[in-house]
């Protein structure tokens, strides 16, 4: 290896990690909702007992956003993302050996307390370690992120029709792999914190180059109390923008949870079919690379408007028109463009979202107030499987998902109001 490649690899080795982790994460994550018909006929349990795991996972991943958040603050982000990595490796290798279905559930919290560690942390730690270059930083970081849940049904389409694998195998591996990539950000990450580039030969104006540590030392650092961070979130341009998340989570937690589901047993689909539009509602990630460019240059509150409101017309069409089109490969081809749509729309706000919520959130609150938004944004999508779950078996599918239709189209309604007032 030469010099120049050593040089490339010790700057962005960073975000190598922290992407790798969150790819990894989502993977682990975006597993369940395909073997969510699976499970049912394994542990004979219902939709709505389904969907309540699901939203038991969420709710603690929820949880730990605001306290990982204040932890990186105070502690520092590498520890954050080490323990998160470790203990979803626990998490994982519990699935494993998970017996009754309670057992499996107690598994997937455990899976969820660890992954929620990490995506607040991490958008804190590649702002700091890429100040130049953090937009693209953060938009490498999601994509990474989104192609776990590319991966994810298709892996899991590959274990069920194989006659000698197993789902569980998906998670053995992902233990280990997280347990790896737990040693390595411990191993890696802490000099770029420290300014260490310029030992190794290479300053970079990425990094501190004056040698000193912009990480808190050994719990001797002291953040803002808690109730700083509540002071943001009186202003009104905040507090909608908070809603208008949470709305949105509401909405496409609840259609990533269930849209394999949803496209078998409304639209007809084959459990291979179903996997493949799944993947692709992931595949179509690509976009955040650009919208966040795009942001700058047009603005972000009309990005925003713009991605909303796509991902609202195609999930109108979702609910009314499910099963459209000629079929290639078994694949209806209109179903196919509305489900990309929708993820076009979804994926292309999700990095805006990010970006805006930095840009309205004080500097020496951002770890802690993204958090706190972060908490409560994905306690929204906790709760949505199991409301999801719920009106499925009680009413159908296409009225749980005209519900999530509702939401949907709330978020547009306020970011439609947020741009008209920033004009």
């Amino acid at each position: 290896m030469n010099t120049t490649t050593r040089r490339t690899i010790g700057r962005y080795d960073a975000l190598l990690l922290a992407s790798l982790l969150w790819f990894l994460a989502k993977l682990l994550r975006y597993a369940f909702p395909p073997l969510l018909e699976t499970l049912g006929a394994e542990y004979d349990v219902s939709t709505a007992a389904l969907g309540s795991a699901f939203t038991a996972f969420m709710l603690v991943y929820a949880a730990v956003q605001f306290p990982s958040g204040v932890l990186a603050d105070r502690i520092g982000p590498v520890r954050v993302l080490v323990a998160g990595a470790l203990i979803a490796a626990v998490g994982a290798f519990a699935v494993v050996v998970s017996g009754p279905f309670l057992a499996l559930v107690g598994a997937m919290i455990f899976l969820g307390l660890g992954t929620g560690a990490h995506k607040t942390v991490a958008i804190g730690l590649l702002t700091r370690v890429y100040p130049a270059r953090s937009g693209r930083a953060l938009g490498v970081h999601d994509t990474f992120g989104t192609f776990g849940g590319v991966l994810a049904p298709a892996i899991v389409a590959m274990l069920l029709a194989s006659s000698v694998g197993d789902w569980r195998a998906l998670f053995l591996v992902g233990g280990g792999v997280a347990v790896l990539l737990a040693g390595a950000t411990a191993v890696r990450v802490p000099r770029h914190l420290h300014g260490a580039d310029s030992a190794a030969g290479d300053p970079s104006d990425d990094h501190p180059s004056d040698g000193t540590s912009t990480e808190p030392a050994d719990g001797t650092a002291h953040g803002p109390g808690l109730a700083a961070y509540a002071a943001p979130f009186r202003d009104p341009g905040v507090a909608g923008f908070v809603a208008l998340t949470l709305c949105f989570s509401f909405a496409y937690s609840g259609v990533v949870a269930f849209l394999p589901l949803y496209l078998a047993r409304v639209a007809g689909a084959s459990t291979t079919t179903a996997s493949l539009l799944y993947g692709l509602l992931f595949a179509v990630s690509v976009v955040q690379l650009g919208t966040g460019e795009l942001s700058d240059r047009v603005g972000r509150l009309s990005v925003i408007l713009a991605t909303i409101g796509l991902a609202t017309v195609a999930l109108v069409a979702l609910v009314l028109v499910p099963d459209v089109g000629p079929e290639i490969a078994g694949v209806p081809m209109g179903t196919a463009v509305v489900v990309a749509a929708f993820g076009i729309g979804s994926h292309g706000f999700r990095p805006v979202r990010a970006a805006h919520l930095e840009s309205i959130l004080p500097e020496a609150l951002a770890g802690g107030g993204l958090g706190a938004v972060r908490t409560a944004l994905m306690g929204a999508a906790a709760v949505s499987p199991a409301v999801v779950g719920i009106v499925a078996d009680s009413a159908s599918f296409r009225a749980a998902f005209a519900l999530l239709l509702v939401a949907l189209a709330a978020a547009l309604v306020l970011a439609a109001s947020l741009w008209r007032s920033d004009r």
